[in-house]
């Protein structure tokens, strides 16, 4: 027999083999995948499917069955996320300027919340999970959104289409928040009868959105000052040390949520506000690069857990009528609300169409629903677990494999090179899609 004092560490060492695979693969799989009709996230999820289909793991790592740590980890992502996104924007914060984020978060965000609410409610959902699947599948993903955002602080990507999209995955996460919170409070009101509506705007809407703002413009004040502006023997940007950014993520979602406001928000803001302390410094680039690294080791780790999770059932509760709800808030409702949201923008056509099309669902989704979800109990979890993953799930497949000979064109059409030898040789962390 042997002994067990020996058998022990092998699942370490399993899980320490693994990370070190997982680690190569974030290094290398971008360039390997930069011509090839694949995306990152679809060979990792195939990976986590391959993985927790071995019968002799015994890991089904279902959301409802690890709702703190589902909760948690994609929190984690999509907050880091949110700082890398606000740190790739050139463009200087201004309303004029600004106009397509929020003819985005105003107009096309709105529009989607009701119109996917509307599906959930045709599809038979309870009401208030109708409400929180709007509010869930509503914003743009930042984390797998990243292939159509803006390049590397003063690269240069930054036209039309990619700031939009940007702009507007860093800015709705938080925005979603009001209505997520309209799900639980409804949640909460059906059993108790408590009123609801005053609280919501005062406290969920407009104090939770104001502080979450002005919290995050004071951190990346702070984190600007002591990175650019303090004497230069002291200053952080000195160091080099580009987890400068990751530091001013925590302290900015920590100090935020503990006054119980919208920390995505904040990260957001404090993002931009460090990255308009020292615009044109080199430490902005070496603050983004960590920030990505972090990002796409995290992604990769939440979308080997996705896949497993569809091959242990996750799916299971599906309908036929789930499956056209699903397919409608992809190909239907976001095109058809991205383009009203657009009306008037003085943009080419085929921007407004690149801009309406890729409203990428993924991880922020996730969140939104375990997040309401362990804040009160509603009807009906797994089947909306199975309908918001086999959107997350779509969207992967559909913006993935279309998203690179999508935006090569657009860059051709706007008489930039995409093969130009200055450009990026590494893709960003996100769909990593094919190339045309």
């Amino acid at each position: 027999m042997p002994d067990l004092t020996e058998l022990a560490p092998v699942p370490y060492i399993l899980a320490l083999t693994g990370a070190g695979v997982l680690i190569a693969l974030v290094a290398w799989l971008p360039l390997a995948l930069k011509r090839l009709p694949l995306s990152l996230p679809i060979i990792c999820i195939t990976m986590g499917a391959a993985i927790f289909s071995i019968p002799q793991l015994g890991i089904r790592p279902l959301p409802l069955s690890y709702p703190e740590i589902t909760e948690r980890f994609t929190e984690f992502v999509v907050i880091i996320a949110l700082m890398g996104a606000g740190l790739k924007i050139d463009r200087v914060f201004h309303i004029r300027r600004w106009a397509v984020t929020w003819r985005l978060l105003g107009i096309t965000m709105p529009l989607s919340i009701a119109a996917i609410t509307g599906l959930g409610l045709w599809a038979g959902l309870p009401w208030v999970v109708a409400i929180l699947l709007g509010a869930s599948l509503a914003p743009t993903d930042p984390v797998l959104a990243a292939d159509v955002q803006v390049g590397p602080p003063k690269s240069g990507e930054e036209d039309e289409v990619r700031f939009g999209l940007t702009s507007e995955a860093g800015l709705n996460d938080g925005l979603a928040f009001p209505f997520v919170h309209l799900a639980i409070v409804l949640a909460i009101a059906g059993v108790t009868g408590e009123p609801w509506l005053l609280k919501w705007l005062t406290y969920n809407v407009l104090w939770e959105i104001a502080v979450g703002v002005l919290g995050g413009w004071l951190v990346g004040r702070l984190f600007g000052w002591l990175t650019f502006r303090v004497p230069a023997e002291s200053k952080l940007a000195s160091t080099g040390d580009g987890l400068i950014a990751i530091a001013a993520t925590f302290v900015s979602y920590g100090l935020t949520e503990m006054v119980h406001c919208y920390g995505f928000i904040a990260v957001f803001v404090t993002a931009l506000t460090l990255r308009h302390a020292h615009r044109e410094h080199d430490f902005q680039r070496e603050m983004h690069d960590v920030t990505e690294q972090v990002e796409r080791l995290a992604m990769m780790v939440l979308l080997l857990l996705f896949g497993g999770a569809l091959v242990s059932g996750l799916l299971a509760p599906l309908t036929w009528i789930d499956v056209a709800l699903a397919i409608a808030c992809l190909v239907v409702v976001r095109p058809l609300a991205g383009l009203a949201g657009l009306i008037g923008l003085k943009a080419e056509r085929s921007e407004k169409l690149t801009l309406a099309f890729f409203g990428i669902r993924g991880v922020g989704s996730i969140y939104y629903v375990a997040y309401a979800l362990n804040h009160a109990a509603f009807p009906a979890a797994e089947r909306l677990w199975a309908i918001v993953g086999l959107v997350v799930l779509l969207s992967i497949l559909l913006h993935g494999l279309t998203v690179t000979p999508v935006m090569r064109g657009l860059d051709r059409r706007q008489g930039r090179d995409p093969d130009a030898p200055d450009r990026e040789a590494v893709p960003p962390p996100g769909l990593a899609g094919p190339a045309a």
